[in-house]
């Protein structure tokens, strides 16, 4: 997407039933068109009149939120982070994901978490750990170690590259899950596209500590 004003929506990155069973059509209409959408507007507005901030890529509105204006400030955390969690979120599903990662990335799972199970274990503890809304995130450093993150509301995980996010809003799931958090997050998890992240892990290690996720 843009990289900075004025944003705009960018499409589903696959049909909206190609997600099923996990996520039905009418849940990815609404979280991806209306709720993401919401977020994009939202920023394009706090910036129309604020010339200054409008060549800030979407990044730095998110890491350097706190040098904005008072009244802007926290409009701007709130939606350039709910761009920049809902872009990432998005885009690392696929319809038909790989069972496992692969190269780089595999090694470091095994070193960091010791296999695959127990990353989707710690991933869906901080999913189901995270009181009210936010999200759950795999990240790495700039030695490219893995570590599991949550953050509340619409905050990112800045400096640390996120690779891998579960939103776990009900927005993102209660059209079919209802309150069933755990079952939504074991479906999402059969959705993550293994192959991309493990070509971005190999790719961006070296580019923190700013790693934007387009």
């Amino acid at each position: 997407m843009e990289q900075h004003y004025p944003f705009s929506l960018p499409p589903l990155p696959y049909a909206y039933d190609a997600l099923t069973p996990q996520l039905d059509q009418r849940t990815l209409h609404f979280h991806h068109d209306k709720h993401f959408a919401a977020y994009v507007d939202n920023l394009n507005k706090l910036l129309s009149d604020q010339p200054e901030y409008q060549s800030w890529s979407l990044e730095q509105l998110c890491w350097d939120w706190c040098q904005l204006p008072d009244d802007i400030r926290q409009g701007v955390r709130n939606n350039a982070g709910g761009v920049y969690n809902h872009d990432l979120y998005f885009k690392i599903m696929a319809p038909t994901p790989a069972s496992t990662p692969s190269g780089d990335l595999a090694g470091a799972i095994t070193r960091d978490f010791g296999d695959l199970q127990a990353l989707k274990d710690a991933m869906k503890a901080a999913a189901l750990g995270q009181f009210g809304s936010g999200w759950a995130w795999l990240v790495f450093d700039r030695e490219g170690r893995l570590s599991v993150r949550k953050t509340a509301n619409q905050d990112t995980p800045l400096p640390l590259c996120p690779l891998l996010t579960c939103d776990v809003w009900e927005h993102a799931y209660y059209l079919q899950y209802q309150n069933r958090r755990a079952e939504y997050f074991d479906n999402w998890w059969q959705l993550v596209d293994w192959p991309q992240l493990s070509e971005t892990y190999r790719l961006r290690r070296s580019t923190l500590p700013r790693c934007p996720n387009d």
